[in-house]
């Protein structure tokens, strides 16, 4: 670790948070120089929508080097850019009917951006760009004015220009594109005519924000009246992350332009492209270019991803059905633990939760490193944890990576419970289990069986129960007045607290009710649910208790 630290510029970012050295990646696994495995819910930020070294691919690129294929070759002529494009053309853009042509820009989304930014500006002869609240479109200049996040921002330099801020759907309640009409017919709004709109479908760095089919077909219909380019940035959103090829196809809009790269060249090899509605191709050759405008062994596995994932929609299917399972989660989730959780955000497999603040959720992210999962956050405070696995993911990882989550919100829940530590001094009882049971300190009915081992009379200003919840019950308590700490010896199930949150409950789980709340103990089917509970003040026969109907107190 050294090494990086002495020679590599902190700049870096991703590598802060999991700090370890990865050698070895497979599938949705990363492993590091010391074995260790991690099941990857980044996924490159959405760069390895087909997983790490994906067999299929990566033999199809071994086959292309071993013959000598080439490798750089500027943006000269190539069998590997035809096989690309052919590709391209027969699984993506004919069966949705979009008729595109391919500029080939400098490897990373943000040179997409850059090109097609240039391009509107060119074809119409206007600076300004519209560009939305929480987008992001990239770090070098021309996307960087159009994108929001502060942190980016700053370290530019200089003044970032030419960019119109508007509204995105649900931004602070205000009617964007209404606003953005209206500015466009008052002459004086201030508003320079714009040459394009560029947007996210699904805002990702921006915190998953959606735009609904119904803003997005009025967007484009403000466009069109007004002459005006719109460019949809897929590059995160793109290549199936959001359930479709393209993010926008369920709205029935066609963009002008279309930016991709991630996953576009399918084996996590850097690559990028526009596509331009054959009109705007007014380029001059060379006029945007660049050293690396194509890259010929992604072109080989980008071809092959195509050909593999997208020739019919079975690859659509299995997204459908992992953001599903993912979605379940996410809603259990946020009912069980409303104080933490504000709603679920995204579409597709680009999903996630938002948390209460940007401490719930660099908690979650950093407690699921530690047992064995990097996922990672967004959003304007880093609020929302995404689940970002790649597309290809098992039901089996899914769960196992779905199960890490749930173990660490369950743990970051319990640091939330008040904590309270009672001592009598002085004082010395011996007594077992088996000698409370066999007296009248057992009490029971046909859902619990609780054991009183300590009461009022027994002066230690506390009451200890051990209490059995039997399995596949449920049993309703509500004490008055008590504030009573739980600790769950063995079984597995949940406490509901009425009108409040559901918190699940296994073998080691401590927690606290204040004022001992109203609420429903669950025994899950497997095994009963035993639990050594103390209540403070101690249990006295002079208040109402309420379990099931009965609960016969003893002092």
């Amino acid at each position: 670790m050294n090494i990086f630290k002495k020679q590599e510029s902190q700049v870096r970012s991703y590598s802060n948070n999991f700090p370890v050295v990865f050698q070895k990646a497979k599938g949705s696994w990363l492993e590091t120089e010391n074995g260790e495995r991690y099941l990857d819910f980044l996924a490159g930020a959405g760069s390895l929508n087909y997983g790490h070294n994906n067999p299929v691919l990566k033999q199809a690129l071994l086959e292309y080097i071993e013959n000598d294929g080439i490798t750089h070759g500027l943006d000269m002529h190539s069998s590997a850019k035809a096989t690309f494009l052919n590709a391209l053309n027969r699984y993506i853009l004919e069966p949705r009917n979009l008729e595109y042509k391919v500029q080939f820009t400098g490897p990373t989304g943000t040179n997409a951006v850059e090109a097609a930014l240039k391009l509107a500006r060119k074809v119409t002869n206007r600076t300004n760009i519209v560009a939305f609240t929480n987008g992001f479109h990239g770090c070098t200049a021309g996307a960087l004015a159009a994108t929001g996040n502060q942190h980016h921002r700053q370290g530019a330099g200089f003044s970032l220009n030419n960019i119109t801020r508007i509204p995105f759907e649900g931004y602070a309640d205000i009617d964007g594109l209404n606003l953005f009409e209206t500015m466009l017919s008052d002459n004086s709004s201030g508003l320079d005519k714009p040459a394009a709109v560029l947007l996210e479908t699904v805002q990702g760095e921006g915190g998953l924000n959606v735009a609904s089919n119904e803003w997005l077909q009025r967007l484009s219909k403000i466009c069109k009246a007004n002459d005006i380019l719109m460019i949809v940035d897929d590059i995160q959103a793109g290549c199936g992350r959001t359930g479709t090829f393209f993010s926008f196809e369920s709205s029935g809009i066609r963009p002008d332009m279309v930016t991709l790269s991630k996953s576009i060249g399918g084996y996590g090899l850097p690559m990028a492209v526009v596509l331009l509605k054959p009109e705007l191709d007014e380029w001059k050759p060379g006029e945007h270019n660049g050293t690396f405008r194509g890259n010929n062994h992604a072109f080989i596995t980008a071809a092959k991803a195509l050909e593999i994932y997208w020739a019919n929609d079975n690859f659509e299917n299995h997204i459908k059905q992992s953001s599903n399972k993912v979605s379940d989660v996410i809603l259990r989730t946020i009912k069980r633990h409303p104080k933490l959780f504000v709603q679920q955000k995204g579409r597709g497999m680009m999903i996630g939760i938002e948390c209460k603040d940007g401490i719930i959720s660099s908690d979650i992210a950093k407690t699921c490193f530690e047992n064995g999962m990097v996922i990672e956050t967004a959003g304007p405070d880093d609020e929302v944890v995404k689940f970002f696995c790649p597309l290809t993911i098992t039901e089996s990882e899914l769960d196992q990576g779905l199960a890490i989550f749930e173990d660490a919100v369950d743990s970051i829940a319990a640091k939330h419970f008040k904590k309270s530590i009672l001592i009598k001094e002085d004082t010395m009882i011996v007594r077992t289990l088996d000698e409370c049971r066999d007296s009248e300190r057992r009490v029971a009915s046909e859902t619990w069986e609780s054991v009183r081992m300590l009461l009022k009379n027994d002066n230690m200003g506390f009451s200890f129960h051990i209490t059995t919840i039997y399995q596949d019950t449920e049993t309703h308590i509500h004490y008055k007045n008590h504030l009573e700490s739980v600790y769950c010896m063995s079984g597995e199930g949940e406490i509901e607290v009425v009108g409040g949150e559901t918190y699940p409950i296994k073998s080691g789980t401590l927690y606290i009710l204040d004022k001992h709340d109203e609420h429903y103990l669950r025994a899950y089917k497997d095994k009963e649910m035993v639990m050594a509970c103390v209540f403070n003040p101690p249990i006295t026969g002079a208040e109402v208790h309420d379990e099931n109907g009965v609960y016969p107190v003893l002092d």
